[in-house]
């Protein structure tokens, strides 16, 4: 695996982790959001990540020359990101503006189904693997820096 392709794995990492924090940041944001343009309550966003294979996933052997990529994957990438459907709390207050008007809910207040401590952790977890993406990148630079070294 060549410099480049380690860094490009890499940053295709640290990419998805900055989208997956600025949807985490969203749903933080909106915790309080009881209208949409949509309508209703705002709903909880999740990043879907899925790898980018190579088109060939055959492990790389050392029988196998140098300019051929077949190596095991190519990163990473956000697939899709979806809504949680799941029901938000309910909260009986008549007065506010976007209570429920009929029905069995009436009175009721749905806010959104956004946990302020579940976000906080993937925040921390995300804030890791951004991280963990940017020390394989230094990693490689400063291993690539010695072969050179040792080269000349």
């Amino acid at each position: 695996m060549g410099l480049y392709t380690t860094i490009n794995i890499a940053a295709t990492g640290m990419s998805a982790e900055r989208l997956r924090t600025d949807v985490i940041s969203n749903n933080i944001a909106n915790a309080t959001t009881t209208r949409t343009q949509e309508g209703g309550a705002y709903r909880k966003q999740t990043v879907i990540f899925e790898p980018i294979a190579s088109e060939h996933p055959v492990w790389r052997s050392p029988f196998v020359s140098a300019d051929q990529d077949n190596g095991p994957g190519k990163g990473v990438r956000v697939r899709e990101i979806v809504k949680d459907t799941t029901q938000g709390r309910m909260v009986y207050d008549p007065t506010h503006p976007d209570a429920i008007q009929s029905g069995p809910n009436k009175g009721y207040v749905e806010y959104p189904n956004v946990n302020i401590v579940n976000e906080m952790v993937d925040m921390i977890s995300a804030n890791r693997a951004y991280e963990a993406n940017s020390s394989v990148i230094q990693g490689s630079k400063e291993m690539f820096a010695a072969a050179l070294e040792i080269g000349s």
